[in-house]
């Protein structure tokens, strides 16, 4: 039950397990175009998208490089430990950050990020859509009308957010946006992938930050061959994991796993504050992907954790930073249903009951399963 990487399917697994297609090739190409072509309605885009074997992050820094020149000004609002990612990402290349800082827990203030912009001219403006450390989803709609029809480029980090939030790439102009395999998918770690814009690719053409490995117009040019490949050789059994979860995810229907996404929330919310627990972050009607619960005074999130997975092999995720200890965040995105739901909340009645806290044993569950009950 941790944000990512979540459980994985048993078609996955199963995609993952057989023999190898080579990579250079038709069974490759035709697995490539497929998955892209997966992945563009994932995105709701009819932009390039491109796809590397990598972490997430690996994904964000391949944003970066591809898209700015050391010097470049660019604005990070930082509200968790994701936002602080992203500002190490672009120290690194010898950008100039502009940090805009919210309280861990805070939603990003459109109004304050519009100021950090206005201070001075600005290439690019780095946003994460899910903030996992907090369990908080900023509102990209909102924070895109500061660069829609400007030269700010806007590169979103949806690792934890795309599939299982509302994601409109084309309608919001997003020019980077950067997912990963191991979320919403259900498909394992190893893989991430970029959407991107013509404004995006305008920007690449001029960018002077080194690259090498993740070179867009390298992978561009290699999705272009009459049998589309990578460029140096991909992770063959992972792509063809995120094919069958991909497969599965639009099997069930887009809107239709938006909302199981959405009614997952809301049974884990409500069962959270019906044990008598506090939820922790700003907007959390809209915070599909993860659930962050503010742990009881006189008890530590990481042993809450701790327990709940010695005693009930549940893995649940501990805070990060400065929330290490005060928070534990619960993950209900990917491959999850109902019942996963309610053995996570008894679970947790269970042991926080051990630990000396007063719960009414069966509260959460019989919340969550009201909300089920209604749909």
């Amino acid at each position: 039950m941790a944000p990512g990487p979540t459980p994985i399917p048993p078609e996955v697994l199963l995609a993952q397990a057989k023999p190898l297609v080579y990579h250079r090739g038709p069974g490759f190409g035709d697995l490539l175009r497929k998955v892209t072509e997966d992945l563009q309605a994932l995105y709701k885009t009819k932009n390039d998208v491109l796809i590397w074997a990598s972490s997430g992050t690996g994904g964000l820094e391949c944003a970066v490089v591809n898209l700015f020149s050391p010097g470049d000004r660019v604005v990070v609002p930082v509200a968790g430990f994701f936002g602080e990612r992203f500002v190490k990402l672009a120290t690194a290349y010898g950008l100039d950050v502009r940090r805009v800082d919210f309280e861990w827990g805070e939603t990003v203030r459109v109004e304050e990020v519009a100021a950090a912009l206005a201070e001075a001219p600005t290439k690019g403006l780095l946003v994460q859509q899910s903030e996992t450390s907090t369990g908080v989803m900023h509102d990209i709609e909102a924070i895109s009308t500061l660069t829609r029809g400007t030269d700010v480029l806007l590169v979103v980090d949806c690792v934890s957010s795309v599939g299982a939030v509302p994601f409109e790439t084309d309608l919001w102009e997003v020019d980077a946006a950067v997912g990963g395999s191991q979320k919403a998918i259900s498909a394992a770690p190893g893989l991430s992938f970029v959407a991107i814009s013509e404004k995006a690719w305008a920007a690449n053409k001029v960018a002077k930050c080194p690259r090498f490995y993740w070179d867009w117009a390298a992978f561009k040019a290699s999705y272009g061959l009459t049998n589309p490949e990578s460029p140096f050789t991909p992770a063959i059994s992972t792509m063809q994991g995120l094919a069958a979860g991909l497969k599965l995810y639009m099997d069930s229907g887009m809107e239709e796993n938006l909302a199981r996404h959405e009614l997952l929330s809301r049974a884990t919310k409500t069962g959270i504050e019906a044990i008598g627990l506090e939820l922790f972050g700003e907007g959390r009607d809209r915070a599909w992907a993860v659930t962050a619960v503010r742990a009881p005074e006189g008890l530590d999130g990481d042993a809450i954790v701790d327990k709940v997975r010695a005693d009930h092999g549940i893995v649940l995720a501990p805070g990060q930073g400065p929330l290490k200890g005060k928070v534990f965040r619960i993950g209900h995105f990917g491959y999850f249903d109902k019942f996963d739901i309610i053995r996570c909340l008894a679970a947790l009645e269970l042991t926080l009951q051990d630990m000396g806290f007063p719960v009414e044993l069966g509260s959460g569950v019989a919340a969550a399963e009201r909300i089920f009950s209604k749909g």
